[in-house]
């Protein structure tokens, strides 16, 4: 049957940024798909909601609270993960992030941290999960960002980091292939708490939605859904591939502002 394809019975899913939004979207979504999660952020009962949402549905779920800007527990999550489940199938770097402002505004050490966030802690992740990701033959998706590809003022940190995290995801597949697969979803405008102002300003929600070809904002399972396929068999012959998950946006759909310098 086709839809077995997308069936992710019995695998182990790292995923980071998992306490809400995108992140916690995809554990739900994994664990709905047949996987155990090991799940990483920096608040504990953000975790441990969404653990017990996996654990409804009859699946695992590792807790493991730590700051993924710090590499070394990054190693210490691949750890705790082989310890309870013995065994790594898909990495899912989901963390990340930069508040948009103005290019002279951008300090040296904004746009480094920007970097760091966005690209290092995925790098590292990967690398850290890699040997046991070619044992089981698995699977990495990186979450970048339309915003990676596309220019609007504002956001020379961000953007930087996720055009970065895109063309990464290229070269780390060359480097992983045959056995294991990494692609990425550059995500468009979804509905979370990252755009909080969006979503209680109704003028601002209107001009994003208006500017967005299919004319609404996403939603987290938009996203979760992409992850799904690309960690499951279903995508099997896929690799270095961005899979564009953003309403069809082939330009910015929200102005700041900024004027000119």
């Amino acid at each position: 049957m086709i839809l077995d394809r997308f069936k992710l019975t019995d695998r182990v899913v790292m995923i980071t940024g998992a306490g809400r939004g995108i992140g916690a979207g995809c554990a739900q979504a994994c664990a709905e798909a047949g996987a155990h999660v090991a799940i990483t952020a920096r608040t504990v009962s953000q975790l441990e909601e969404v653990g017990d949402k996996v654990r409804a549905q009859g699946r695992k779920a590792l807790i493991f609270p730590a700051d993924v800007n710090d590499l070394d527990t990054l190693e210490a999550f691949v750890a705790a993960t082989i310890e309870e489940f013995g065994r790594i199938d898909t990495v899912i770097n989901n963390a990340g992030g930069s508040m948009p402002a103005p290019f002279m505004d951008t300090s040296t050490e904004m746009f480094e941290k920007a970097f760091h966030f966005n690209v290092t802690t995925a790098f590292s992740l990967s690398q850290h999960a890699l040997p046991h990701l070619l044992e089981t033959g698995g699977s990495i998706v990186n979450i970048s960002s339309t915003m990676g590809r596309i220019r609007e003022r504002g956001f020379v940190a961000y953007g930087t980091a996720k055009a970065a995290l895109a063309h990464m995801t290229r070269l780390m597949a060359a480097d992983c292939a045959p056995r294991v697969r990494v692609n990425a979803i550059a995500v468009g405008s979804v509905a979370t708490s990252a755009l909080e102002i969006v979503l209680t300003n109704e003028d601002l929600r209107k001009e994003m939605t208006e500017t967005t070809p299919l004319r609404r904002l996403g939603e987290v399972q938009d996203i979760a859904a992409g992850v799904v396929y690309l960690a499951s068999d279903a995508a099997s012959y896929i690799t270095g591939k961005i899979l564009e998950i953003d309403g069809g946006l082939e330009g910015a759909n929200l102005d700041l502002g900024l004027p000119d310098l």
